[in-house]
């Protein structure tokens, strides 16, 4: 269910799921029509506090160490206890992101918001005690 929510989020935010959308917690992006290349888009990411990895499309142009799209998963926010409306507000994060990825400034910014949201679902509730 995350996954086909933050899919569906990003196709309504004019982002090319390859095809279409997935069946499992990993999917795809084009991102050939957003004049970011993957690579820039996994970098800038990285700066706004979102872990994914540059990937080829099918019958991609560029090259592998620079191709045109991203893969992305759901697995670590579901394990956090995030559900569908969660996903609303990555998509906004990833959108955001990409669109001021050339912002330093902006992306510190959406960083500081994603770990503070990130905090209110902690991997391990019952682990506060590290002294043990």
């Amino acid at each position: 269910k995350n996954t086909n929510k933050l899919c569906s989020e990003l196709q309504s935010k004019d982002y090319s799921i390859v095809s279409g959308g997935t069946d499992n917690p990993l999917f795809l992006i084009d991102l050939s029509n957003k004049n970011i290349s993957g690579t820039e888009a996994q970098i800038t990411l990285e700066k706004a506090g979102i872990i994914l990895n540059r990937n080829m499309i099918p019958f991609d142009k560029r090259t592998a160490n620079d191709p045109s799209g991203i893969r992305m998963g759901t697995p670590s926010v579901t394990t956090r206890g995030m559900k569908e409306p969660e996903m609303l507000k990555i998509a906004d994060w990833i959108d955001l992101a990409l669109k001021a990825h050339e912002d330093d400034s902006k992306l510190k910014t959406i960083k500081s918001e994603i770990v503070a949201f990130c905090a209110t679902y902690p991997l391990y509730k019952d682990l506060t005690d590290f002294d043990d």
